[in-house]
């Protein structure tokens, strides 16, 4: 399955490639259920109930909770991955790219809140097997944006004396705007993407006002 999430009458639907129609319900259901009460709170039949369906009806899509768990965080963090390794692929200095990165993975934490804490701060209630796919992703994910600061401080654009602990820093920055994010405040996900690529770009020794 893409992680790329599809466009729908103007708005970005995230599971928009999961099929059945039913399947896709209950995934949303699980991410407001998970959200909402926490994973292990959270039973079958308070998701089956949110997509209009009967406890029996979600077994025939996933046999259990925990796999609708697996498919929210395979999702949400292929997602991420891809965002990271655009931007770092891209065409540009350093800078640009890492703000691209940022700026982005914001956007995205910011627009999907609700599925990024499920993502981001479930993580532990995976099964093991899952639970190592998974983190193989993170990595691959830390890999690519610890890559674009190593560009930085290669080419000297960048002041950075530890790039491993710089890199966990940005990610934690950018991570944690899906547990403050408010739809109804006053910043929205582009402004906020704006602000904290700009952050960055200071904590690195590159300035701000890069876009």
């Amino acid at each position: 399955m893409d992680a790329e999430p599809k466009n729908t009458g103007g708005k970005v639907e995230p599971w928009g490639d999961i099929t059945p129609d039913a399947a896709r319900r209950l995934v949303s259901a699980a991410v407001h259920a998970f959200a909402e009460r926490g994973y292990h709170a959270t039973t079958t039949r308070d998701i089956a109930s949110r997509a209009g369906m009967s406890p029996a009806a979600l077994y025939i899509h996933y046999k259990t909770k925990e796999e609708l768990l697996y498919q929210i965080s395979k999702v949400g963090h292929e997602r991420a991955l891809t965002i990271v390794e655009r931007a770092r692929d891209s065409e540009g200095t350093p800078a640009e790219r890492l703000a691209d990165a940022v700026r982005s993975f914001v956007r995205w934490h910011a627009e999907h809140h609700t599925t990024a804490r499920v993502v981001q701060y479930e993580l532990g209630a995976l099964a093991e097997e899952h639970h190592a796919e998974v983190i193989a992703v993170r990595k691959a994910t830390d890999g690519a944006v610890r890559s674009i600061i190593e560009d930085g401080v290669k080419a000297g654009v960048f002041d950075v004396p530890d790039v491993r602990g710089t890199t966990v820093a940005v990610l934690s920055l950018c991570i944690d705007v899906a547990r403050w994010f408010n739809a109804a405040g006053r910043s929205t996900p582009d402004e906020v993407g704006d602000l904290y690529a700009g952050l960055v770009l200071r904590m690195v020794g590159a300035g701000g006002g890069q876009r």
